[in-house]
């Protein structure tokens, strides 16, 4: 099983649904992307997507949808319209039709339309990123880019133990950052004082 695991994966538990028509077209369809939403990836440390974050990749990205993040399985493609992704204000919607000819995608249907799989994920690399300190603690960050490179059906999505060490990283230099600044700021405001 090849994965890709160069990118970091964010978790979506969503509702998927699936789609059947008169003609017999059967479609897996729900979003992949939640915009605004925080997740706490750990103790006091949480990340959300901003709307602006996708825009340059759905322009531009063949963007695949994966079962699993396993890159043997692609159960559509932006670049060969198979799967067909769009934001709104809600976040990042998808629809794909159901490749009839792959058992492996019509296996995918059978699970999400009796409702044993209803997780989303993503995986992407942040190009654009904002760090806040939080009201009572902990910090948040926001994702305002990204090289968003697919999107995936998941039984149990989740975070990649290396994704959350990386990030972790992000969050404690952030966070050391942050401490420094407000030193600095009382530092400030204490030889004002003393000047007085």
């Amino acid at each position: 099983m090849q994965r890709v695991d160069k990118f970091r994966r964010a978790f979506l538990q969503n509702e998927l649904k699936t789609r059947a028509e008169e003609s017999g077209a059967r479609y897996i369809e729900g979003y992949f992307i939640v915009f605004n939403q925080r997740t706490e990836l750990w103790s006091n440390e949480f990340e959300e997507i901003a709307p602006e974050s996708v825009t340059e990749s759905l322009a531009k990205n063949d963007i695949r949808c994966l079962y699993n993040h396993n890159s043997d399985i692609v159960l559509g493609r932006t670049g060969s319209k198979t799967l067909t992704l769009r934001a709104d204000a809600h976040g990042v919607w998808g629809s794909m039709p159901v490749n009839e000819d792959d058992q492996q995608a019509c296996d995918a249907y059978a699970r999400i339309k009796r409702g044993d799989i209803s997780g989303c994920s993503f995986g992407f690399n942040p190009t654009k990123w904002e760090y806040s300190d939080l009201d009572g603690g902990g910090m948040l960050c926001r994702i305002t880019g990204m090289d968003l490179r697919e999107v995936s059906v998941c039984t149990f999505p989740q975070y990649e133990q290396t994704d959350i060490q990386a990030r972790h990283k992000d969050f404690a230099a952030a966070a050391t950052a942050s401490r420094e600044k407000q030193k600095n700021n009382i530092k400030e405001r204490l030889e004002k004082l003393k000047k007085c």
